[in-house]
């Protein structure tokens, strides 16, 4: 019991801890918000796609700038309410970006990874306002597997409260009644719903990419299916470089990151009915990819 105690003591405290120096680099963030970066590109999705692997893989490269303080910033979903200010202090000084300049002779590029983007009805349009000409890169996977995998991740993180996942797919549409037209007629609006419980919708790829195209332009758009990254990463890696226009430097290394154990297989009855209601999504996923989605060949 005293063990115990001491464990959750020093995680208390650490996490006391990792809060005040993110709320101390914040301040700092916003003081010198006026000789800082804003993203070139964004990673937007889709949750539970490998979003966290490409993420990692391209903060390796020497001309790509991370956030200074967390992976996703989540201003154009979850914090629009803050002004751009707010937003920029986020990011690494144009300073640093000058010397890397200077060093490679290449201009570096900034970028976040906020996996909700993609799904959340009005970041897209925000995101079109307040950075003009940014790069998103969007992830899909086999959605059936999308949908287990976000139900084992919200369970496990508190999100989640119905253990069975056939059951929380029958709950979505009761859950999500409403929400998204909830969350368009009023801004500063949130949906735990939304956020948590979108199995199915969240994979329904074409109907979000359908929504951002005509707001950032096709060839602003990557679509990158996940079986490929993790199958080859080397040759979508040079592929995301040459989308963004980045010489390649170096090798990064590759790996499987927020990987989720499954408790179970899914019940075969389930998967073809969960595959039979994607597939009107899935085929039109052909012209984004340039080959047919991975789970359909």
């Amino acid at each position: 019991m005293p063990g115990a105690i001491a464990r959750t003591l020093t995680g208390s405290l650490g996490h006391s801890l990792k809060c005040s120096a993110h709320a101390v680099s914040l301040v700092t963030g916003r003081l010198t918000a006026g000789h800082r970066v804003l993203p070139g590109f964004l990673i937007i999705g889709a949750q539970r796609c490998g979003t966290t692997s490409l993420y990692r893989a391209l903060s390796q490269h020497p001309l790509v700038l991370k956030p200074v303080l967390r992976k996703g910033v989540h201003y154009f979903d979850m914090a629009y309410e803050h002004e751009m200010r707010w937003y920029r202090a986020h990011f690494p000084l144009r300073a640093t970006a000058a010397r890397l300049h200077r060093m490679y002779g290449h201009r570096p590029v900034a970028f976040e990874s906020s996996p909700y983007y993609l799904f959340h009805p009005l970041a897209a349009a925000r995101i079109a306002k307040e950075l003009p000409g940014v790069k998103l890169i969007v992830l899909v996977r086999d959605p059936v597997e999308r949908a287990y995998s976000a139900h084992a991740h919200e369970l496990a993180r508190g999100y989640e409260r119905e253990p069975c996942f056939e059951r929380a797919v029958l709950l979505e549409d009761e859950r999500l009644a409403g929400e998204p037209e909830r969350l368009s007629a009023d801004p500063r609006a949130g949906s735990h719903a939304h956020r948590h419980h979108a199995y199915l919708a969240r994979g329904r790829y074409a109907e979000q990419l359908a929504r951002i195209e005509p707001l950032v332009g096709r060839d602003h758009l990557l679509v990158v299916d996940s079986h490929r990254f993790f199958t080859s990463p080397a040759a979508v890696y040079a592929e995301v470089l040459r989308f963004l226009g980045l010489p390649e430097l170096t090798v990064p290394g590759f790996a499987c990151h927020n990987a989720r154990p499954r408790a179970a297989p899914m019940p075969a009855r389930l998967r073809r009915r969960l595959a039979a209601h994607f597939e009107p999504w899935d085929s039109r996923l052909t012209p984004w990819l340039g080959h047919p989605p991975s789970w359909l060949r």
